[in-house]
Parts: structure tokens; sequence; C-alpha cells
């Protein structure tokens, strides 16, 4: 029994050192053409093998598109880009019923793919379209078909939607609509480079030698990451935690005053992501088993969108990401049991 048992977590180790070596892959090709960031390439790769989406803030200028194009050319998957804009229309995005000629001189209404038809579909700049277009992806991003004229269209796997957004302030943008933010299993904020790594990217932007990104993975193999990756098991009082810091975002249970500055909380989808973040995470770290302080790193990234701050917080100033710290400080870890 013994034996069996030390065989049993042998191979598991095997499993995850063959996991870790490949997502260190892909990391290291892609630092051949993106500078610094390792952070947030860290998150896109923890939404692609959580199967989820990514919604990337920043100003213009810091890479996040070339970062998803770089992204598919080291996957071996099929990419494709919509430029939102204020004239797109739905079926810019999901296709259209076209009118067609076939070989018999016969004409027939055939469905003509629009570009969601991909494995990472690059959103760039999606709220600079109206809420109704941004709404087209909603059937896409949740159930990863779409349905047009009465006729649904499966999306081929893996399938994740990488947006990209500006800061809100800025000139001609949409707030996104609640629903499609909470679909995101990310928002990732891009910062500014440092110093050095603006002087490297001059040096390799502008000497005209374009990097030679390698194919690392390929979809079978994708897929077998995600699989082993939803596999890692969770106890129940990490599980907990993640969804006691779910419902500390909700304005009647957010610890001390901080409650009157939230409308909304996040949605279960919020622990969804808390716990299926935690478990990539500890596998990143080389532990087969989720802790607390994964929970805790996923807090931002998987929560700073799905709370929605009332009309004081904003007049305030206060931040989901400063609520979401504050939650942080005021829930424990272990739950005293009552007697």
């Amino acid at each position: 029994m013994n034996d069996r048992l030390e065989e049993t977590a042998k191979r598991q180790e095997k499993i995850f050192d063959q996991l870790i070596g490949d997502i260190e892959r892909v990391k290291k090709e892609l630092g051949k053409a993106i500078v610094g960031q390792d952070e947030v390439i860290k998150q896109v790769l923890i939404c692609l093998f959580a199967g989820g989406h990514a919604l990337l803030e920043g100003v213009p200028g810091l890479g996040k598109t070339y970062l998803i194009k770089s992204l598919g050319r080291v996957l071996d998957l099929s990419t494709s880009r919509i430029q939102f804009t204020p004239d797109l229309m739905p079926a810019d995005i999901i296709g259209t019923n076209v009118l067609i000629t076939n070989g018999r001189g016969t004409q027939e209404i055939r469905f003509q793919q629009g570009p969601v038809f991909a494995n990472i579909v690059l959103a760039d700049e999606i709220n600079r379209a109206t809420p109704k277009t941004q709404s087209a992806l909603l059937e896409a991003m949740q159930e990863e078909k779409i349905t047009t004229g009465g006729v649904s269209y499966p999306l081929d796997a893996p399938f994740i939607v990488l947006a990209t957004q500006n800061p809100i302030e800025m000139e001609g943008t949409y707030p996104l609509p609640e629903a499609q933010m909470d679909r995101f299993f990310f928002k990732i904020r891009i910062e500014y480079p440092s110093r050095p790594e603006v002087l490297e990217i001059i040096d390799r932007t502008t000497l005209g030698d374009e990097p030679s990104l390698d194919k690392v993975l390929d979809v079978s193999r994708i897929r077998e990451i995600q699989k082993v990756l939803r596999a890692v098991p969770v106890a129940e009082e990490v599980k907990d935690f993640a969804v006691r810091i779910m419902f500390a975002t909700h304005p009647d249970q957010c610890p001390g005053k901080m409650g009157r500055y939230v409308k909304y909380g996040s949605s279960p989808r919020g622990a969804q992501s808390l716990v299926l973040a935690g478990k990539i995470l500890a596998v990143l770290e080389g532990r087969p088993h989720v802790g607390f302080d994964d929970i805790r790193k996923a807090v931002l990234p998987s929560l700073r969108h799905r709370l929605i701050m009332s009309f004081e917080g904003e007049a305030e100033g206060i931040t989901p990401e400063m609520i979401l710290k504050d939650i942080l400080e005021h829930v424990p870890e272990g739950e005293k049991k009552r007697p």
C-alpha cells in the first residue's frame, strides 16, 4: 500500500515538474519580445490555463497588443484582432449570414464567420465601442459559442478573449456593462516601465531586428495542462477563506466602515476565480496544494473589476483596490468554530 502511494506521489511530482517547465519556457520565450512586465505575463498565462478571459488596462503604448500577439505565436494558437471603434457593429464581431452563388449557379444563405472564431481574440480598446457592440462577446465568453439566426456555432478550445482598454477617464470611452466585466477572469493593470526597461525597449525597437519567437506549446498540451491544474486539491478551510472574502465585498458585509463606499459586491464568479487562480499559483511555486497566500495573491486581479463603487465612494476617490486591501486585513484565514 505504501509503495503504491509513493509511486503515485512520484508520478504526480513528475507531472507537476513537466508542467512548471512548460510554463517557464513560455515565459522565457515571451521575454524575448516583452521587456519587463513579468507579473503581467504571469497573470495572462494564469487566465489562459484557467480557461478564463483577461481585461488589460493601461494607457496606450505600454505593449498590451504586442504581448497578446506574441502569446499567439509562442503557443501556436490562431489569433484574431478586433479594433473596437464607435461605429463597430455586433455582426462585425460574430459574423453574419450572406447570400452567395454556389457551384450549381443557385443562390443560398451561408454563415460567414467573424473574427471571434479564433483561439485568442484580441479585443483592442474594447471600451471605445458602444455597450451594444461590447455585449456581442457575452455569449462567446461564457459558453464558447455564438448564436445567430437561431443557429449555434461552437468556438474552438482553448478560447480566450484578451481585451485591452484605456482608462475610462480618457476621451471617447464607454464603461463596459457590469455583466461583461463579471465574465473576465482577471483585470490586469499594466504600469509604466522603469527607466532601464524603457532604454532596453528603445534598443530592441530601433535597431530593426524583430525577435524570433519559437513555438513552445500546442493545443493538445494546453488542454492537458488545463486539466491537470483543475485537479489540484484545495482544503475546505482555504475554499471557505475565498468565499468569505467574496462575501466581504458586499456592502452589508464589508468590514469596518468601507461598506458605504460599495454599491454592489462580487458575484460567485469572483470566488471561483480566487480558487482556480490559487490552484495555478500554487503549482507555479512547486506546491501540489493551495494555501491561504495563493488566495491572497489572486484577490486584486480577480475582484477589482467586480466591485461597483457607490456615489459616495466615487466622490471620495475610494478605489476597489483600497476596499480589497482593507478586506484582506480584516478577514481572518480561519474562522473560529462555534462551541
